[in-house]
């Protein structure tokens, strides 16, 4: 085989890897109401997990858990809700090359929290991982991004050590 016919070959088969990942979108008037970030209802907290419209990752789907319940699978400029009980600890939990990647969140009733799930270099495949972002940040985030169906996720629950 010629140089060019390998180089050409190797192209073409990576570029059938390229492309970006989908996830089901919720209602458009569900997520307008949900992108108005209200105050969550009285004695919750709200959680918004988020994944950057970045390029990189673009074409993974990772789930998301939380305290052990599945969110979803997030894709790029996908975004989750949910209230949770204020006052409490909850885990928010993410899918990772080997195993899940937790991050525990100390809420209060009446905040919002926003959670950005980000991709990583991984061994074989692309892993992922949770951190908290300020409120000016997540708020952007969130008005960039697009409501997914909650309920949809590839792993089984997980469980968490409590």
């Amino acid at each position: 085989m010629t140089m060019k016919f390998k180089l050409g070959l190797i192209l073409f088969v990576s570029s059938i890897f390229v492309g970006c990942a989908t996830v089901p979108q919720a209602d458009h008037s569900v997520a307008q109401q949900i992108k108005q970030l209200n105050t969550p209802s009285n004695g919750n907290a709200a959680i918004y997990v988020y994944r950057s419209n970045t390029v990189v990752g673009a074409a993974l789907k990772k789930d998301v858990w939380v305290d052990g319940e599945c969110l979803g699978e997030t894709a790029r400029g996908a975004f989750f809700h949910r209230e949770v009980s204020g006052n409490q600890q909850h885990t928010i939990s993410t899918e990772s090359e080997f195993s899940p990647n937790h991050l525990v969140l100390n809420t209060e009733s009446g905040k919002n929290y926003f959670i950005q799930q980000y991709i990583k270099p991984g061994v074989f495949v692309g892993g992922a991982n949770l951190k908290q972002v300020d409120d000016t940040t997540g708020k952007a985030a969130i008005l960039k991004s697009k409501l997914a169906q909650s309920g949809n996720c590839s792993k089984p629950a997980i469980q968490l050590n409590k």
